[in-house]
Parts: structure tokens; C-alpha cells; sequence
């Protein structure tokens, strides 16, 4: 279980976001979480914090109650950018931080209490929140999550794939966020699951204002209706991403999930994509503009590798290698280049736009993402269910074409006055 000291090496400046495609997947400490695009090094984290600040020390958030449940609990954890990149949460008052000090024993209890309770239905609570990276605010319907902390501290986060945790039947979500001294930076999360509805509302101090509405109150089922046709459909297990599988559904975990409980679950299931895809760049150019300093990359497939000049190869990826966009060829490493393809090319995978387009990202729009049969059909449903077809559905949704619109939900300013988070959908 690794700690949160050890989880600033996954951080990194999203004002460099759009050049580097890194995507923003907070690092958890579950050990479930997909990898996380090349990092900013704690160095370069560090000196951001010297830097003349254009953010507050601290930053009022508004939790709006969007439910229709009267016993709703927020909890928000991170690493405290001022305070030595220690693990932190709030503590109940919304104010107050409890950094937790590393126990002795596996799965230690936490030592004050940092559920934060909202009102009724409707109602709004202010927290306030220092300078974090890696942010989470969690949200849990009906009953409190549990946490727990290892040594290190390492902070045992809920886990949607661990049958044992404590948390497995409680409703619940998060969204996630990083406040540093140059911008708060926030996305709804699907990258894992889909559960609770949440909306996003930024307010800058000079009042700009951005919004992610989120999903409909009934968006979750519309979300399993659609899994359950899909998988009537093809055959493939898109069903037995909903759980639990009887009853009332409390969540839609996304397919890399699926695998944590049956590593087969999608053997074969991208293959004759890849195949297709592979043929057809045998005899036509492949472009990636990697929107970082290498500029166009340009290759072909050539003895069974996709060869994209200073990128280097790139072999045929896997269903898992898909899912993760980290694994197999998304491996990432000491090449720029590579590392900036990466990002294009594992989305260009998961929005089946390989067969349409011979310039990525930018032979694309979102009109044309999903359309082939064989796509990520559980971000297809989450883009075509969200009131406005924004959140972040798998680990680089925030690749979009230069000039594009943000598909991944994300709201960010510089001068942040007020983050305001609905919960619930109404």
C-alpha cells in the first residue's frame, strides 16, 4: 500500500494538461486505480509552491445537497500542498485538518472523526480547504464511509473492486481536484465507476463562471438499461458492470474493473479492431500530433510494430492494455515523444476513431467518437447520458482536438473564488 508521500511523484502542473495529455486522475491508495501519465517531478512540484501565487491560501467550497436524501456525508482528502505534502483529510467542522500520524498495524482506524454531515434535501454547507494535490471529495448516501490507514501513512481509500470493503454496498462517489498556488483544476471522475450524480460550478474571483452538470437524477439508469442492451447486443459482458447484479443497482463499474474480479472477462474483445487497424496503416500514414514540443509524428505498420518515428514502436495492445491506456505499448517512459503519443493514440483506441481518420487528434471530433461497434461502450453510454455529454470516462478523456471543446468534464481557473458541488442530480 503505497503512501501519499510516495504518491507525489504522480502529480503534475495542469496548466501544461492540453501539451502534455496527461490526464487527471487523482492518485489513489487502493492500489485499483489505472496508472497515471508521466509525472511532474517533486522538484518541479516544489518549486511551483515558491512561485508567486495567484490562488488563496484557502478556497470556500459550497456542498449543495442535490438529493433527495436527507443523510448525506462528504469527506475530502488530498495532500497538503503547504504543509509538507502530507496525507491529509477535514475533519467533520469543514475546517479543521486532521493529518494522520503512521500507525503501527495494517488497517488502523482513523483517530477523529472527518465525516462531514449535510443538511436536508436542498441545503447548502461551506468547507474550507487548503492548498491540495491529488484532491478527492467523496460523497456517500445513507451511511458513512470507512477509511483506514496502514503505515506510512498510507490511506486506505473505499474500493469498488475489493468484495471485503467495508464500503461495498454503501452508495457513494467523488469527484476530484488539485488547488495549488496556480489554479484550482476539478473533473467529474467516471474513470473507475458511475454512481451518484454530482455538478461542478467554478466561480473566479473577476465572476467567470463554469459548469459541469453532470448526470440527470435517473442518469445511472439509463446508464444499466443501456449496458444491458449492449451486452444482448454482442454477447460481450457489458451487463456485469453493473452492480449488484440483483436489485437495485447502486453503481456501473467501467470495463478495466471488470477485471479485477474475471481477468478473461474481455479476452479477444479488441482484436479485430486492432487487426483492422493495423492492415489498414500498413499502406496509409498514420499522423499523431503529439501538442507537445515533438510536433507531428508520422509512421506505418511495418513487420507487425506501428513504427511512429521518434515515438519508436509500438506493438498490437490488448483488451487490458486498452482499458488501462497504461499497459503493454501505453507504457510510458523516458521518451517525450512516446509519452505524448501515448495519450492520443490509447484514446483513439477506446473511441474506435482508428478507421475513420489518418490524423489523430485532430481528424476527429466527438461526433464521430463511439461509432464503431466495437468501442468503449461504457463511455459511450456516460458521454450520451450526461446532461451536457461532459465527464471523464476513461484515463486520457481530456485528449480533444486542437481548438476542441473539453469532453472530460473539467472546470479550472486561476483565480478561483468558489467551488460549488451538487450532489445528488437534482
Amino acid at each position: 500500500m503505497p503512501s501519499f508521500k510516495n504518491m507525489i511523484a504522480k502529480l503534475r502542473s495542469r496548466s501544461t494538461r492540453a501539451a502534455t495529455g496527461n490526464n487527471n486522475r487523482a492518485a489513489t491508495t487502493n492500489g485499483n486505480a489505472p496508472k497515471s501519465a508521466p509525472a511532474q517531478a517533486p522538484a518541479a512540484q516544489a518549486n511551483q509552491q515558491v512561485m508567486a501565487s495567484a490562488t488563496a491560501p484557502t478556497l470556500t467550497v459550497t456542498l449543495r445537497n442535490a438529493s433527495n436524501s436527507s443523510v448525506v456525508y462528504v469527506y475530502v482528502t488530498g495532500i497538503a500542498l503547504d504543509s509538507g505534502n502530507r496525507a491529509m483529510f477535514l475533519q467533520s467542522d469543514g475546517r479543521t485538518i486532521y493529518y494522520p500520524a503512521s500507525p503501527n498495524t495494517v488497517g488502523s482506524p482513523l483517530l477523529q472523526d472527518v465525516a462531514i454531515q449535510l443538511g436536508a434535501p436542498g441545503t447548502t454547507k461551506n468547507i474550507t480547504i487548503p492548498r491540495i494535490a491529488g484532491g478527492r471529495v467523496w460523497f456517500s448516501i445513507g451511511a458513512k464511509l470507512t477509511f483506514a490507514l496502514n503505515p506510512g501513512p498510507g490511506v486506505v481509500e473505499p474500493s469498488v473492486s475489493n468484495p471485503s470493503d467495508p464500503n461495498i454496498n454503501i452508495d457513494w462517489g467523488f469527484c476530484e481536484f488539485t488547488y495549488n498556488a496556480d489554479q484550482l483544476f476539478a473533473n467529474i471522475s467516471c474513470v473507475d465507476f458511475i454512481s451518484i450524480p454530482v455538478a461542478l460550478t467554478l466561480t473566479s474571483t473577476s465572476g467567470n463562471v463554469q459548469s459541469v452538470p453532470g448526470l440527470p437524477a435517473n442518469g445511472l439508469t439509463t446508464i444499466v438499461n443501456g449496458l444491458k442492451q449492449q451486452a444482448a447486443s454482442d454477447g460481450r459482458p457489458w451487463d456485469k458492470l453493473v452492480y449488484p447484479a440483483t436489485g437495485t443497482p447502486l453503481r456501473v463499474l467501467s470495463p478495466l474493473k471488470l477485471l479485477d474480479s474475471n481477468g478473461s472477462a474481455w479476452d479477444g474483445y479488441w482484436d479485430a479492431y486492432v487487426n483492422q487497424v493495423w492492415n489498414r496503416f500498413s499502406s496509409t500514414d498514420m499522423t499523431i500530433n503529439t501538442q507537445a514540443a515533438a510536433g507531428n509524428v508520422t509512421g506505418r505498420v511495418s513487420n507487425g510494430q506501428l513504427s511512429l518515428g521518434s515515438a519508436g514502436t509500438f506493438n498490437k495492445p490488448n483488451a487490458r492494455d486498452i482499458w488501462t491506456c497504461s499497459e503493454g505499448p501505453f507504457a510510458t517512459g523516458d521518451n517525450a515523444a512516446r509519452n505524448a503519443v501515448i495519450p492520443r493514440l490509447a484514446a483513439a483506441f477506446n473511441r474506435s476513431t482508428l478507421l475513420d481518420a489518418t490524423q489523430f487528434p485532430n481528424g476527429s471530433s466527438p461526433a464521430n467518437y463511439y461509432k464503431n461497434v466495437t468501442t468503449n461502450h461504457y463511455s459511450r453510454l456516460v458521454h450520451q447520458t450526461m446532461k451536457d455529454g461532459r465527464g471523464y470516462a476513461f484515463p486520457y478523456d481530456d485528449v480533444v482536438p486542437d481548438g476542441g471543446q473539453d469532453v472530460a468534464g473539467t472546470v479550472f481557473d486561476g483565480s478561483p473564488a468558489n467551488w460549488t458541488i451538487a450532489i445528488g442530480g437534482s
